[in-house]
């Protein structure tokens, strides 16, 4: 069973890419989206969670579409537009309607009747040497295959679930894939638990612990192998940044998150008004840091680098601004 132990989710990503580059125990398998390099029942331990971003990636990784994905799954969205609109590629992977079937958020707080984080953080509060509070995502009524093997839909999760445990005041989350794309999927997996693991040892009055991401089928299409392969090991600038929060006040700036996110996405705005949205003075920094990014991204999808250049001044967050100037580049070699 492969094993890669690290301190940060970048070094994690490395390492396994290492390991497909070297092959051993690597196979070929064909996938729905063309061949893969597959290894099988894949475990990544990542020591601290804060480090949740893969910078060495190439091309760069989209770090307003990873930052809006979080919003979205704290405020239980399905709708597909605002997601489509900072990742325009999204539809041709997840499909062209306007609910994401798969949509992580929905699974968590709204699809089997419950909130399930609600739930988990009140089970853990009360009793946090619990055993039994797990995050369910796959939903075996609705996501089973057909009896001819075939996917119910184009956005079956790959998320199976996450098991939380409170153990010496800090909040240990293991997290389980049923497959997992090393190089488009597995660096936005762990910007989305590891942030979950976050927020809700915040609301816990705890520290995050160690993050577990187990894959069964971890793989690598062929035609992005050229690409991990030649990953750029960047120098890294750590992630200072808290994003935790008692729950009253996390809930409350998470909503203004999405409302913004909103604005963004339905408006034309003049720099002036992308400058305003990026500067969250009633919250505390991280969260600036964050929709500042975003603004930054939605001001240069509407062609607007005045409002570019206002947004992108409130990240004061280095490695945020490190990944942004990664992203920025690529797309002015590549295009939209």
């Amino acid at each position: 069973m492969p094993l890669f132990d690290s301190g940060s989710a970048d070094e994690a990503w490395r390492l396994a890419v290492s390991s497909f580059r070297n092959g051993e125990g690597v196979r070929k398998q064909s996938g729905r989206g063309g061949n893969t390099l597959e290894l099988l029942h894949v475990t990544i331990n990542i020591r601290d969670s804060r480090q949740r971003w893969v910078i060495s990636r190439t091309p760069a990784l989209s770090v307003a579409f990873a930052i809006v994905e979080v919003i979205g799954i704290l405020n239980g969205r399905r709708d597909s537009a605002y997601l489509n609109f900072f990742n325009p590629r999204l539809p041709q992977f997840a499909g062209t309607k306007p609910e994401y079937y798969g949509a992580y958020g929905f699974r968590l707080r709204q699809h089997f009747g419950f909130d399930q984080l609600e739930c988990a953080c009140n089970a853990l509060r009360t009793n946090p040497d619990g055993r039994q509070v797990v995050l369910q995502i796959w939903d075996a009524k609705s996501d089973f295959p057909s009896d001819h093997g075939a996917p119910v839909a184009d956005d079956i999760p790959c998320n199976i679930c996450s098991l939380l445990k409170v153990r010496d005041g800090r909040l240990e989350w293991s997290q389980i894939m049923r497959s997992n794309d090393l190089f488009l999927g597995l660096p936005h997996n762990f910007v989305q638990f590891m942030t979950l693991q976050e927020v809700i040892a915040g609301w816990l009055g705890v520290i995050p612990g160690s993050y577990t991401h187990f894959s069964d089928s971890l793989h690598l299409y062929e035609r992005d192998v050229t690409n991990a392969f030649t990953c750029v090991q960047s120098r890294i600038t750590e992630n200072s940044d808290s994003l935790a929060l008692p729950k009253q006040q996390a809930d409350e700036i998470w909503i203004e998150m999405n409302r913004r996110v909103d604005v963004l996405v339905e408006n034309d705005l003049t720099p002036k008004k992308y400058g305003e949205i990026a500067k969250f003075d009633d919250a505390p920094g991280a969260f600036g840091n964050l929709i500042a990014i975003v603004a930054a991204d939605a001001a240069r999808r509407r062609k607007c680098s005045e409002g570019v250049n206002l947004a992108i001044a409130c990240c004061r967050n280095q490695q945020l601004r490190q990944l942004w100037d990664r992203w920025e580049e690529r797309k002015k070699t590549h295009g939209q």
